[in-house]
């Protein structure tokens, strides 16, 4: 009799205890997260999202996309060819590409046959588009990140588009590259990671011109 007065009150404290840490931890905690992230950090914490000068929500300052002419018969995110007047996003190995859902590399080596393909035929088609030799393709240009996700460009990229964005748009080249130099973010902290454009960002600020 004892014991099992005994088993139905650890029983009890152990239930009610459950029930106060699932409130307290699962309830409460996630209610001042959210309001602290609201309050303080509003932006990043309803996803970064960036608008046009509509208000319209074109994406997400966190997450890379196509910016291409759709092709008939073809699908996904980066299904066309590069729009002319607008700064390419380094290659996609997210799903179709750039897509959400399913964020992941290529995974491949750097000795991988099938990777070494993919990167001589985008250098060959960058080096087609924007008029340069090869030897001047920056390594992000052709390389996925590992997110396939990845928002932004390496300086040297965006500023060897500078001229075929310039020309598409009926701009002056250097107005155009004084636009991406207004766009490069500095190291983090002055030493982490390295100097970046957001693509979105610098395509939208490039709308604004007209």
């Amino acid at each position: 009799m004892s014991t099992t007065r005994t088993t139905l009150r650890t029983t009890g404290v152990a239930v009610r205890a459950m029930l106060v840490f699932t409130l307290v931890l699962g309830v409460g905690y996630t209610l001042v997260v959210t309001a602290v992230g609201q309050l303080v950090l509003p932006w990043q914490a309803n996803g970064s999202l960036v608008t046009d000068a509509q208000g319209k929500t074109v994406g997400s300052a966190l997450i890379g996309q196509g910016f291409v002419v759709p092709a008939p018969g073809r699908v996904g995110p980066s299904a066309g060819e590069p729009a002319p007047g607008y700064f390419q996003s380094r290659p996609s190995a997210a799903g179709a590409g750039y897509d959400g859902g399913a964020s992941s590399g290529s995974n491949l080596g750097p000795e991988n046959d099938d990777l070494v393909a993919a990167i001589e035929e985008r250098q060959a088609r960058i080096a087609a588009l924007e008029g340069v030799p090869v030897s001047q393709i920056p390594a992000d240009a052709v390389t996925a990140s590992g997110s396939g996700l990845d928002p932004d460009i390496s300086p040297a990229y965006a500023l060897l588009q500078a001229p075929r964005v310039a020309a598409a748009r009926g701009l002056s080249e250097s107005e155009v590259r004084d636009l991406v130099e207004a766009h490069v973010r500095q190291r983090d902290l002055g030493f982490l990671g390295e100097p970046r454009v957001n693509v979105l960002e610098l395509n939208l600020a490039l709308d604004a011109l007209g």
